[in-house]
This record gives C-alpha cells, structure tokens and sequence, in this order.
C-alpha cells in the first residue's frame, strides 16, 4: 500500500502503513514526554512562563501532528473516494478544516 491509497475497511476504520503507524505513534511519544515534563515542572514550583512556554511548544506538536494525520489523509482516503465518484469525503475535510481554524 502507497501513501495515495486509502485502505479503510469497516466503519470509520483506515488500515496504515507501517510507516505511516510508525511516524505518528513516534510523534505522539514526544508529545507525551512532553506532557510528563510540564507534569514535573509544575510539581517542582517551575516559573509559570516558563511552564507556558513548553505548553506553547505542546501545542504546536499537536499541530505537527495534525497536519501530518491531514495530509495522509488527504492523500489517501479524500483523494479515493473523489476519484471513486464519493464526495462525503470531501464534505468531511471542509467541515473538519472549519473545526481545526476554530
């Protein structure tokens, strides 16, 4: 499976590559460690800018890892169904781009 194929199976279910799988669960365990650290700095009276700046830096790996978990899935599954006559998809992705621009 390439990254422009969508292979979604059951309900609301996508099969990943294990590449893809790798990346994001990679970026998702920095973003815990990230996490576990604000934890520790608060409970050690840390200066609150300080503990701000590395929520500031929590946030935009979150972003990160959206826009990566985005544009797979606009490479795969939205590219599929379109070219499969299946719009929903589409209205699916312009309503969660209204979600993610708050």
């Amino acid at each position: 499976m390439d990254n422009n194929t969508c292979e979604c199976y059951g309900s609301r279910h996508k099969k990943r590559s294990e590449e893809e799988l790798r990346e994001l669960n990679n970026r998702l365990s920095r973003i815990e460690g990230q996490v576990r650290g604000v934890k520790r700095m608060l409970e050690r009276d840390a200066y609150c800018t300080d503990i701000i700046t590395q929520v500031a830096a929590i946030n935009a790996a979150l972003n990160s890892f959206n826009k990566k978990l985005l544009e797979n899935h606009i490479n795969s599954c939205v590219t599929s169904d379109i070219q499969n006559g299946n719009f929903e998809s589409r209205d699916e992705l312009v309503e969660l781009l209204s979600k993610l621009m708050g």
